[in-house]
């Protein structure tokens, strides 16, 4: 058993260590953490750019990755304290997004501002105890290559969003969206699609 099974498997010493990296009742690393640990092991590419207003709660104990010439833009959150956060290459995460994992990103994709995704939700089904004390529950977001999401959308934990597919502002993605299609709505539903064999955008009836 490595150091980090060790911690995992004993509650005590596991609290001991969040305590350590984290402070009581917060989500973010303590600056120790962001100085010492965090340089050393996540992954930022070659012309990656994280602007400087922008609030980077990552932990050393979930990967972080943002691949070579993506952004991540001012006054976004990035948080992996229960999931990874994983950004390909060319990819810009807009103004004020926030990001919390599991959720991963692939290349050429574009996120305008003010965007939702979390791989998170708080249990609530015990009524004597706040969400905030329930256990949680993580669902990967998957968004693949050449994705664009338009302003003010929300992205719900376990959703797949297929390549080059659209998502039109303001909407809320409940469920998988196929690859070659725009979405819109809350919940999204598909209203066009690609047709390989005609090459035309398809309005769906």
């Amino acid at each position: 058993m490595n150091i980090v099974e060790k911690i995992k498997a004993n509650p005590k010493l596991k609290q001991l260590v969040l305590n350590a990296m984290m402070p009581k009742n917060q989500s973010r690393p303590r600056l120790w953490v962001k100085l010492f640990l965090n340089p050393f092991i996540h992954k930022k590419g070659k012309n990656a750019r994280i602007c400087r207003n922008s609030r980077i709660d990552v932990m050393p104990f979930n990967n972080f990755v943002l691949g070579d010439n993506s952004t991540i833009e001012d006054f976004c959150t990035i948080n992996n304290g229960v999931g990874d956060i994983l950004i390909g290459q060319r990819s810009r995460i807009g103004m004020n997004n926030v990001l919390i994992g599991p959720v991963t990103i692939g290349n050429d994709v574009i996120l305008a501002q003010n965007i939702v995704m979390s791989g998170l939700n708080h249990g609530y089904e015990d009524i004597t105890i706040p969400p905030h004390n329930q256990p949680v529950t993580k669902k990967k977001i998957i968004l693949e290559d050449e994705v664009w999401i338009g302003a003010n959308s929300v992205v719900l934990a376990g959703v797949t969003i297929g390549k080059h597919a659209v998502v039109a502002a303001g909407s809320v993605v409940t469920k998988n969206v196929p690859a070659y299609s725009v979405v819109v709505g809350n919940p999204a539903k598909v209203i066009k699609q690609y047709n390989p064999q005609t090459r035309v955008w398809e309005r769906l009836t």
